[in-house]
């Protein structure tokens, strides 16, 4: 599996949010970072839309990004789950595709629970895995079962979509990842060293950290650099 980047990276975000991928068959994939945990894939023309949430303050609306293909909801807190973001993107060939709780929310959609699949009917397959929080004083933000990360499967290209998670067992089982969006931001998530030890086990080739928030991402980089991981920092705070 090949793939190339147009844009560069830095500890600092870059205002280029926009990277893209080339598969082993020549077709591109191009992926765009919103904000925070929201972002979209394309491949062939087919747009999968990832945890929309409107952020008007930062310029981050829905009403002009046209319909997606899929949607995906790793799960229902407000800065993953948005009724009006999901409702822009929406047409009535829309898949959505979201935990068990987000589809009792929304009324509507394709629920998986951690491990089962999907496919896509633009033929992306879709992993449902676990997300959830490990540390006991944070257990009730993330409890075990409820929320979904997901892998997405695009010609073999395998993008890590963490969701909001600490480092937890499961993650010896995410094998052969090409690109990871893992978060940073504790109480939530991970803290710096989690992120680096979580990418020690799953060692994507790129890692995008988002959902940071103010978080401090310098010493990831070189940490990544030492195992032989490429950092890209958008502006995922």
């Amino acid at each position: 599996m090949s793939f190339a980047l147009f844009s560069c990276h830095n500890v600092k975000s870059t205002p280029n949010n926009k990277d893209t991928f080339t598969t082993a068959s020549g077709k591109q994939v191009k992926i765009e970072c919103y904000r925070h945990a929201s972002l979209a894939i394309v491949y062939d023309s087919h747009v999968v839309q990832i945890d929309p949430v409107t952020d008007k303050e930062h310029g981050i609306v829905f009403d002009n990004k046209g319909k997606a293909d899929a949607i995906l909801i790793t799960h229902d807190h407000y800065d993953h789950f948005d009724k009006t973001a999901i409702a822009q993107l929406s047409s009535d060939k829309t898949e959505i595709i979201l935990n068990n709780d987000s589809r009792k929310e929304l009324g509507k959609g394709i629920a998986l629970k951690n491990g089962e699949t999907h496919v896509l009917n633009c033929g992306i397959k879709i992993e449902a895995v676990p997300a959830y929080n490990t540390t006991p004083e944070h257990l009730k933000f993330h409890p075990k079962g409820r929320d979904n990360g997901y892998i997405l499967n695009i010609e073999n290209l395998r993008i890590y979509i963490a969701a909001d998670t600490e480092v937890i067992p499961e993650m010896k089982d995410i094998k052969n990842i090409d690109i990871a969006f893992m978060p940073c931001n504790q109480p939530y998530t991970m803290t710096p060293a989690q992120l680096i030890e979580a990418a020690q086990i799953i060692h994507p080739k790129v890692l995008f950290p988002y959902h940071f928030s103010e978080t401090n991402l310098n010493e990831i980089p070189s940490k990544m650099k030492e195992l032989g991981i490429e950092t890209r920092i958008r502006d995922m705070e």
